[in-house]
């Protein structure tokens, strides 16, 4: 496994991660073995939050770290709030940034991941409603307290991160977003400036080169996705080229596609890290393999075009 500094935290996280969103759906014992097969493989950074199964996912990962008896110094475990969530219909409502809500539902989530502090806390989505003040307020106590080390944002553009950033004492360290093979636009649009055509349509106001200049981290989420989770790419009919080119370089670096896959978000300078959201030990493990693969350039982007992407 290979590890790199989440932004400036000093943080060293392994280059892949676990997302365990949907690890409620598992019986304990087989949560138990999803957790125990990456850590194994040397991944030590972990992504929850409150609104995942109403919080039974952060429960039931939290229950997998007092089974296996690992160690909390030796990894680190990153929530996410700021989404409402009605108890009673059960659907998501606002989004809320408000300090009595941020506090709440951090303290809910350290007893449902059953630790005294987390390393690092995201705001889940922008919430338009947002009082800085309140929210600085919010973020130096947590700090202060130590129930939280470390900040940042997910699905948030540049100019939401100033405004935000604007009013904070502590830096945003990393923004969480969709990117892989089948979610490409933060790339075409760099390729496609001063024209016309789709691609140069820019929907994130330069995210990418953005994230590289203010040296905030990437974390890549549904990797082997397309579209807004239609479905993955993989071995998937609609992609016979990327399947093709994936199948290719997995035989060169004898890893499986998924492997090939994740490896292409790391060749990217921007040093992004791979949130893995698989519940299948075997499927893990080929994905976490690609960690130790180094595509070249033309190998980068001959899968870009295979994608279905163009150079103009």
């Amino acid at each position: 496994m290979k590890y790199e500094s989440l932004g400036t935290s000093g943080v060293e996280a392994s280059r892949v991660a676990l997302g365990v969103m949907r690890i409620d759906e598992k019986a304990q014992d087989k949560a138990d073995e999803i957790v125990k097969t990456v850590i194994d493989g040397g991944v030590n950074f972990f992504d929850t939050a409150d609104c995942y199964s109403s919080g039974g996912s952060s429960r039931r990962f939290g229950q997998a770290l007092v089974d296996l008896g690992v160690k909390r110094s030796s990894i680190f475990i990153q929530t996410k709030f700021g989404i409402y969530r009605d108890p009673e219909s059960n659907t998501i409502t606002r989004y809320d940034f408000s300090k009595k809500h941020l506090l709440a539902a951090l303290d809910e989530e350290l007893e449902n991941l059953q630790t005294d502090y987390v390393d690092f806390v995201l705001l889940h989505r922008p919430d338009t409603l947002v009082n800085l003040d309140e929210l600085a307020e919010a973020f130096n106590e947590l700090q202060a307290s130590g129930k939280v080390r470390h900040f940042g944002v997910s699905n948030v553009n540049p100019w939401q991160v100033e405004l935000l950033q604007s009013a904070l004492s502590q830096k945003l360290e990393v923004n969480q977003l969709q990117f892989g093979l089948g979610h490409t636009s933060m790339i075409q649009q760099e390729f496609h400036v001063n024209m016309e055509d789709a691609p140069s349509v820019d929907h994130d106001g330069g995210l990418l080169a953005y994230s590289r200049l203010r040296h905030m981290t990437i974390q890549a989420w549904s990797p082997f996705q397309f579209g807004f989770f239609e479905g993955v790419f993989i071995d998937n009919p609609k992609f016979p080229e990327l399947n093709e080119a994936l199948d290719k370089l997995a035989e060169k670096y004898g890893v499986g596609t998924s492997a090939i896959a994740v490896a292409w978000i790391l060749r990217h300078p921007a040093m992004m890290q791979v949130l893995l959201g698989s519940m299948t030990p075997s499927r893990l493990t080929d994905m976490i393999a690609g960690a130790e693969v180094e595509l070249t350039a033309q190998e980068w982007y001959d899968l870009y075009l295979a994608a279905g992407n163009d150079l103009p």
